[in-house]
């Protein structure tokens, strides 16, 4: 969540994506937008606060009885819980030593001018505003209390009295309209009434009041005016009255003199202006102001490693930031976490990043062919790095193979390294109705969440591979919605939450990846829109490339090294003896090579017969592949058999490589093969013996049986081919059969007469 443009949004980090943020605490709670961290703000520095909280957890005069040393060890130990507050060690640790040891000595030399002004005023017009017996009966009591506790000093007992004097001072400022609007506790209030009066009866007075009440006492009297103050005052109607007018004097004189930055003594000066002819004041020259020098720290309130203070109107703002601010800025980043945490499950944000399978093996064939063919493309799409950084970003790449061959591994590790998200649109969840990228327009769950997913990529428009898995299961008109994302316009049309948007991508790190299967589910040949495909780099991940022949077959035996355990064994040793021992068995010797890993006699023995047969299952793989391939690029009025569905796939290397052993004999491993084929062979239902018949051809295991049912299998097709090529209805279709059997019979009279002659 970022502040932008005066509002909160929601923005995934490296893309174009913001979403305004909808949330009554998060809007509540602006003067948390641009804070990073809880412990600090624009008024309380780091460090201040460090030891505040150290101050609120012991008591100050605990803490003064630490030495040094031991104020140390506690900060040192507060830092190493609070690693989330942004503490620097070796700066805010010993600004906060420095702050925390001027805080207790100020406290010390204040004494009870450590209660603030108001707090002490408020106690002294109580006082004063006791009736006599009253007054004496508080007194006795309390001095009764402190004598119990010069004795005995963990003594709690007079506690029930602090509570009284409490509520007794509350009522009291209740009858005082101008009281009312003070915002000091009470309780404080009772507690400095008793630590005053407990030993004494003088009220302590600071040396800022007196020296404002004497400039003021002096003034009235050069005026002539004092006496007419002590008139009014003496004749005022209730002591709330006698109050009000004492504290309108005084404000007047400070309007008068400019003293508004002493406005806090206004309460206190004014109680000297009713009381002080009665002499009960205690006189504490120690000021509140105070200077710390030498911080290491940057924040507002240090300027050149300087910090002034005003004693009370600091831990005033400590106390309220850290039971108010820091507890609110607690519920507003735990509401942002929350709200973060929810908007990336109903994103589905996890499926997003692109994750690197264990068993991927970045071999030969990727890194020699297939990563500079796809780089071409993407350096067009992305836009090449430094001096030759390419602005003209266009084109789409293409890659088409049958399932198994890897093409969604190779971009997702792709992707990973490139630092893109993985934004992968599953086409058969589409499927041939949706021709909208509006997710309103898709009739079921399963295509809506698909359209989101593609408007959401949209929508970051930074950052992104958009890959579009299965395509030959996508309607056309769809597929045709990117071609002005294909070309130099890099513009789409998408539905973002409802509202039609264009999204502009030129100049961005977008790109497009579409892969499909060369047969659609139905079986029909796989096709992309003319004007999609011009503007694509085309690849077929199944097919030799040009003069790679050697790398396509090598990659087959690396892919599957984490699928055999000896082979894997083999790789975690010396990776590049598995090359050497390829090399061993293919050319059927040992000699000529040499191992740079530690293996013994056997173990070379038997991973040399281990991939003996892998080779072996390798090559039949490969016949697989070939056949397939060629079958898939056939038009069907041109076949003479039944089209080859067997695949010769990694995946289909993997499941048998997993199986091999080197013990295996020539009939086990035969028989390994034929088993794996049988049993992909019956997802084909009325399709697999045909199949597997010309699997068994191309491995040269046809028996006699075989053939002649291979034969009669082909001769049907050939047969049904032509009938469906010559004409519909089922009359004409058996008409035609007809013809084509008694034309059949001359054939074989006409051979036979040829051979009597």
């Amino acid at each position: 969540i970022v502040y932008r443009d005066h509002q909160l949004y929601y923005h995934l980090t490296g893309t174009d994506f913001y979403q305004p943020v909808a949330s009554e605490l998060l809007q509540q709670s602006e003067r948390f937008w641009d804070q990073p961290l809880v412990s600090e703000n624009g008024t309380i520095y780091r460090s201040a606060y460090l030891a505040w909280k150290l101050w609120k957890r012991h008591t100050p005069e605990t803490l003064f009885s630490y030495t040094e040393a031991n104020l140390k060890l506690l900060i040192t130990d507060e830092l190493a819980l609070c690693y989330d507050e942004g503490y620097t060690k070796g700066v805010h640790d010993i600004d906060a030593l420095k702050i925390l040891k001027s805080l207790l000595h100020k406290h010390k030399d204040l004494n009870l001018l450590r209660y603030p002004p108001g707090v002490r005023t408020i106690a002294r017009f109580f006082w004063d505003g006791l009736l006599p017996d009253n007054k004496q009966s508080w007194n006795q009591r309390i001095k009764a209390a402190g004598q119990v506790l010069s004795v005995f000093h963990g003594n709690i007992e007079y506690k029930w009295l602090l509570d009284e004097l409490s509520a007794s001072v509350d009522d009291f400022v209740k009858t005082m309209p101008v009281l009312r609007n003070a915002s000091h506790d009470m309780n404080a209030v009772a507690h400095y009434l008793f630590d005053d009066l407990r030993e004494n009866d003088l009220f302590v007075v600071s040396i800022q009041a007196l020296e404002w009440y004497e400039q003021l006492n002096l003034l009235l009297t050069a005026k002539d005016a004092l006496v007419k103050f002590r008139q009014i005052a003496d004749h005022a109607a209730t002591f709330n009255e006698k109050v009000q007018l004492s504290l309108q004097w005084v404000t007047s004189f400070m309007e008068e003199k400019g003293y508004s930055e002493m406005k806090d003594y206004i309460p206190e000066v004014a109680s000297l202006l009713l009381f002080r002819h009665e002499g009960k004041e205690n006189l504490i020259a120690e000021r509140a102001q105070a200077e710390i020098e030498g911080l290491k720290g940057a924040h507002a309130s240090i300027i050149n490693g300087k910090l002034t203070y005003n004693y009370h109107e600091w831990i005033g703002k400590l106390d309220h930031f850290y039971l108010n601010e820091v507890p609110a800025f607690e519920a507003f980043r735990k509401e942002r976490h929350q709200l973060i945490q929810r908007l990336k499950v109903a994103m589905r944000l996890n499926e997003f990043e692109p994750k690197v399978l264990s068993s991927f093996v970045r071999n030969k064939l990727i890194n020699e062919v297939y990563l500079p063919l796809i780089g071409n493309n993407l350096s067009r799409q992305l836009g090449t790095v430094g001096d030759n950084k390419r602005t003209d970003r266009s084109g789409m790449l293409l890659l088409v193979s049958p399932p198994g061959y890897g093409k969604t591994t190779l971009m997702e590790y792709v992707a990973n390294r490139l630092g893109l998200i993985f934004m992968k649109i599953n086409g058969p969840a589409l499927g041939h109705q949706v021709t909208s990228v509006d997710p309103q327009s898709a009739d079921n769950s399963a295509a809506r969440e698909e359209l989101k997913k593609l408007n959401l990529a949209l929508e970051m428009g930074n950052n992104v591979m958009l890959y579009v898995d299965d395509i030959q299961h996508c309607h056309p008109e769809f597929l045709q919605k990117f071609i002005t994302l294909a070309d130099g316009t890099r513009k789409m049309e998408g539905v973002y939450n409802g509202n039609p948007r264009t999204y502009d991508l030129k100049g961005k790190r977008f790109c497009v990846v579409m892969a499909g299967n060369p047969y659609t589910e139905s079986g029909e040949k796989f096709k992309i829109p003319d004007m999609l495909a011009n503007r694509s780099d085309t690849y077929n991940l199944g097919d030799i490339i040009g003069n790679t022949a050697d790398l396509f077959k090598l990659s087959l035996i690396e892919n599957a090294v984490t699928s055999n355990v000896l082979l894997s064994e083999l790789a975690t040793k010396k990776y590049s003896d598995l090359y050497v021992m390829i090399k061993m068995a293919e050319a059927g010797t040992i000699e000529g090579f040499e191992l740079e890993g530690n293996h013994t006699k056997q173990e070379v023995e038997t991973y040399i017969s281990l991939l003996n047969k892998i080779i072996r299952s390798r090559n039949v793989v490969l016949k697989v592949n070939e056949l397939y391939i060629n079958s898939a690029a056939q038009d069907d009025a041109y076949r003479t058999e039944p089209p080859f569905k067997l695949q010769g796939s990694y995946r289909d290397m993997n499941k048998i490589v997993s199986k091999v052993m080197p013990i295996m004999n020539d009939e086990e491993l035969e028989a390994l093969l034929l088993t794996h084929y049988r049993n992909e062979s019956q997802t084909l239902t009325n399709a697999a013996e045909a199949n597997m018949l010309k699997y068994r051809e191309l491995s040269g295991i046809l028996t006699h049986d075989e053939k002649l049912r291979w034969d009669s299998i082909k001769e049907t097709f050939v047969k049904n081919n032509k009938l469906k090529g010559m004409g519909e209805g089922k009359n004409m279709a058996m008409l035609l059969s007809q013809v084509m059997e008694f034309t059949g019979h001359l054939g074989d009279i006409k051979e036979f007469l040829k051979g009597k002659v």
